[in-house]
């Protein structure tokens, strides 16, 4: 058997930063090209059947994928800057031990089964959240999503020439969606939810995932000497972007939401010149959707500014029957909500079946190098996915695509 921390070891080294110790593995760069060579040859060394669809996220099958709407399961392989070995890796890693632990027992799905890479899940140098699922799932159309730019001003149809691959083959994909019936992924929890519950529960199921969005404040100013121009004089945009940060984080307190400006670009970025002009990137998010829609406008008038929102999640709920049915397979694990956002979601909006399982992380911490989870922990989680794959893929009636 393939174990999950031996998977996890094998691409340890793709994409780390040396001075953080985290990671940078962005969308058709250099290091997601060795991530997926590794996920093809993996999944292919389990005799699995590995294809792409349109966009490129790669899906490996046991079984035809035609004969009937499939069991999928898997997450992503990318990650935001200097981000953690977990978020992602985690549910891919455990994906693949499931199914060789499925192999070695002598298992034989009677339906399809798959795992799944999605391509550019966290959306870090594009700027879109789940861009694979959501181009895939006609949530975002193919023009915007090729015209989306990085911190170059590399548009992603450049990125994907650079990268040996054809923009214009890229849009919703049928025929990709008709082979899926349900949809379980498997992710480290991002919040130490399950620590605080209980010692002995490593694993959770998922119910829902807060509403979130992200904007992007352009806040306009004057460039000018930052050492001969009078303090009156000066129309210094990094005030704005003071306000914005301040504000986000009052707002979203009295909202009830969470709000965070994580990301910042000013011109000319001289330490001697006063900026030209600053962009700021909110992201928000909250248990009621509403808050979270209220939280903008009020942050645009207390900076003087129209945000321009570049993607908004609903409230997502995955369903709950399944969810229910899980929770009760895995022995009455507790059942869950999230504030982060996944591919199950993006799936579960466009009216899939779709559950998730939640590994426990024992600080809370995501989104950094201190990201962690026990080995334990993960095989326990391996082991409730193979529960959960077995049980879907033995015979149960086929769900067919929306």
């Amino acid at each position: 058997m393939t174990g999950v921390t031996d998977l996890l070891e094998q691409i340890a080294g793709i994409g780390r930063v040396g001075a953080s110790g985290g990671y940078r593995r962005f969308a058709w760069t250099r290091e997601d090209a060795l991530l997926r060579e590794w996920f093809a040859g993996t999944a292919a060394g389990l005799g699995l059947e590995v294809v792409e669809d349109r966009v490129g996220n790669q899906w490996a099958w046991w079984g035809d994928p035609d004969s009937a709407p499939g069991i999928v399961t898997g997450s992503h392989l990318d990650s935001v800057p200097d981000g953690g070995a977990y978020d992602g890796p985690l549910g891919v890693a455990s994906s693949l031990a499931a199914v060789a632990a499925l192999r070695d027992s002598g298992f034989v799905p009677s339906r399809p089964l798959a795992v799944t890479n999605f391509v550019d899940e966290e959306g870090a140098r594009f700027g879109v959240a789940c861009s694979g699922s959501r181009v895939l799932s006609g949530a975002m159309s193919a023009d915007r999503a090729l015209g989306l730019r990085d911190g170059d001003g590399v548009t992603m149809a450049e990125a994907l020439v650079s990268a040996g691959r054809d923009p214009h083959q890229v849009g919703r994909d049928d025929e990709a969606l008709a082979r899926v019936g349900t949809f379980v992924e498997l992710h480290v929890e991002q919040g130490r939810l399950l620590g605080d519950l209980d010692a002995d529960t490593p694993v959770a199921v998922g119910s829902s995932i807060w509403p979130h969005g992200r904007w992007r404040f352009d806040l306009l100013g004057e460039a000018n000497h930052a050492g001969t121009t009078r303090l009156e004089d000066r129309r210094d945009p990094m005030l704005a972007l003071a306000e914005l940060v301040t504000s986000a984080r009052s707002i979203a307190a009295r909202l009830g939401c969470v709000a965070t400006v994580g990301k910042v670009e000013v011109r000319p970025n001289g330490v001697n010149a006063i900026p030209s002009s600053v962009s700021g990137w909110l992201d928000a998010r909250g248990p009621d959707e509403d808050d979270v829609r209220r939280l903008v406008p009020l942050l645009e008038q207390s900076v003087g500014v129209s945000a321009v929102e570049e993607s908004f999640t609903p409230d997502t709920r995955f369903d709950a029957d399944l969810s229910q049915e899980l929770a009760g397979l895995l022995g009455g694990v507790p059942i869950v909500g999230t504030g982060a956002g996944h591919d199950a979601g993006v799936l579960a909006t466009r009216g899939f079946r779709t559950a998730m399982l939640f590994v426990r992380n024992p600080t809370g911490v995501s989104h950094s190098p201190a990201e962690h989870a026990e080995p334990e922990d993960c095989e326990a989680g391996v082991a409730a996915l193979v529960a959960t794959l077995r049980h879907l893929a033995s015979g149960a009636e086929a769900v067919p695509a929306p």
